[in-house]
Order: structure tokens, then C-alpha cells, then sequence
């Protein structure tokens, strides 16, 4: 009879000790997928950015050199990102591929009157209006610079859109994290609940709370370690099966990142169920006797 009594109470205890895994395990899963989307739409606007930039057209009277010249100093700020040379042959191959027909043969005799210009591609901190008219007054106060081209309508609605929904997931994150610290919280606190009455045996034969605290908060930062590993893993596998399915998502990959999620993930779930074990158990031994049947 003891030791179907000794065996059923092994039971319950594994059974508690793995849903309180699990709870831990879903509550963190749920905040690290909300993390990798953020991580990558941070990536995607960053990317989007990137990708924004102003064509500089040249004099017609401007040598080549001066133009390599020009784009070198460009290269060499901290604003730029990237740039590229278009010479008049590559200006008319690609406006013939765009037009889908060699336009040159029309003009006859008629001199190119395509200009050689740079293509120029900021960092994402300077793909915005502000810096971007800026630069504009100063590339045009070169006199050796004609004109300069870019799409102020598009660049001020992709930044106020990268805004918008930048404002939207932080405040999805921070609702969520409320919600995570909650519910691992209350799955420490029911845990404990049912192990009050030991709590309360165990201070009356005389243990300190040192040595009652010691092992239920080692036990529950466990539960949290593994709780986040295996939310790291689960994480990892959608990850790996996003990537699959989406190719593209590997120019967005910041491994760096990603790694500072998952270890932020681990140390979230031990902090959490060790210092919500801690007031817990502080809460019943510091309680009367009679307090532990309400």
C-alpha cells in the first residue's frame, strides 16, 4: 500500500514538473516567434531602405576621371552604402531594355543625349527625407553635377510606413511579454501552491528558509532552462522551415541576432520561474498554518 502510495505521488510529481515544463516552453515559443518577426521586419525596413537612393547626373562636359573621382569621395562617407558608375552605353542598353527596342537608331545621325551618371544607395539611418535633401544641396553645389534624381513621395511613405508598423510590433511585444511573465507566474504559483503544506513541515521541524527556498528555486530555474531550450529548438525548426519555403529570407538573416534572442530567450525563462518561485515560497513561509487551507 506504501509503495502504490509512493508510486502515485512519483507520478504527480513528474506530471506537475512536465506541464510546467511545457507551459513554460509555449509561453516562451509564442514570445521568441514575436522576437524573430521583429528581428526580421527590423531586417526587411533596413533592406527596403537600403535600396533608396538618387541618381546623380553628370555634366556633358564632365570627364570620366572627375566622375571616378566624384565617386570615390561618395564611397568614402559614412552615409553611403554603395555606388555604381553608368557610363552612356550602359544608360542606353539599359533604357533599351527598358523600352524593349533600340531607341539610338532613331535619332539618326544625333549625338547620345543620355548623360553618364552614379547610382548612389544610402544606409538605411540616412534613407530619409531630411538627410537625403541634405546630401541633394550639397551634390548639387558641385558643379560638376547637373541634376540630382530621386522619388521624395516614395521615400517619405515607405519611412512612414516602417514607422507605423514599428510602433505596432513594439507594442505587440510589450502586451506580450506582460502576458508571458504572467502566465509563467501563475504556472510557478500553482506549482508551489500544491507543495505549501511540505513548505509549511518542513519549517515546523526546524529547517531554515535558506535551505526550504534552496531547492524549489534550482528545481524551477530547471524548468525554466529546459522550458527555453526547447522553445529555442522549436523556434530553430520553424525557422529552418520558413527559410525553405522562402528563400528570400536568407538575405535577412542576422545570425548574430537570432543568437542574442535565443540565449535572451533561455535566461528569460530561468530569471522568470526562479524569481517567481522565490516569492512564492516566501508568500507561504511567512503565512500562518490555518492560512494554508484558504
Amino acid at each position: 500500500m506504501i509503495q502504490q502510495e509512493e508510486s502515485y505521488s512519483r507520478r504527480q510529481l513528474r506530471s506537475s514538473y512536465l506541464t510546467s515544463v511545457i507551459s513554460i516552453m509555449l509561453v516562451l515559443f509564442m514570445l521568441g516567434l514575436l522576437g524573430l518577426l521583429v528581428l526580421h521586419a527590423q531586417k526587411l525596413s533596413d533592406h527596403i531602405r537600403e535600396n533608396i537612393g538618387f541618381e546623380i547626373i553628370m555634366k556633358d562636359d564632365v570627364k570620366e576621371a572627375d566622375i571616378l573621382r566624384l565617386q570615390k569621395m561618395l564611397d568614402a562617407t559614412q552615409y553611403v552604402k554603395s555606388t555604381a558608375y553608368i557610363t552612356r552605353e550602359e544608360a542606353t542598353k539599359r533604357l533599351s531594355r527598358d523600352l524593349g527596342e533600340d531607341f539610338i537608331q532613331w535619332l539618326g545621325d544625333e549625338e547620345n543625349p543620355l548623360l553618364p551618371s552614379i547610382d548612389v544607395r544610402f544606409r538605411a539611418a540616412w534613407a530619409n527625407n531630411d538627410s537625403l535633401t541634405r546630401i541633394e544641396n550639397m551634390l548639387i553645389a558641385n558643379t560638376e553635377v547637373k541634376e540630382v534624381y530621386y522619388q521624395k513621395s516614395l521615400v517619405h511613405l515607405i519611412n512612414q510606413n516602417v514607422r507605423r508598423i514599428g510602433i505596432i510590433l513594439f507594442a505587440l511585444s510589450l502586451l506580450l511579454l506582460v502576458i508571458a511573465i504572467a502566465l509563467i507566474n501563475n504556472t510557478i504559483r500553482l506549482s508551489i501552491y500544491s507543495k505549501r503544506f511540505l513548505i509549511k513541515s518542513m519549517q515546523l521541524v526546524g529547517a531554515t528558509e535558506g535551505f526550504i527556498r534552496r531547492p524549489f528555486v534550482f528545481s524551477s530555474i530547471l524548468q525554466g532552462f529546459l522550458g527555453g531550450l526547447l522553445a529555442v529548438l522549436s523556434l530553430t525548426l520553424v525557422l529552418y522551415a520558413a527559410i525553405q519555403n522562402i528563400p528570400e529570407l536568407t538575405q535577412l538573416q542576422d545570425l548574430k541576432m537570432v543568437g542574442i534572442l535565443f540565449a535572451s530567450i533561455l535566461i528569460m525563462g530561468m530569471l522568470l520561474t526562479g524569481l517567481s518561485t522565490a516569492i512564492s515560497i516566501n508568500k507561504y513561509l511567512r503565512a500562518k498554518t490555518d492560512k494554508l487551507f484558504a
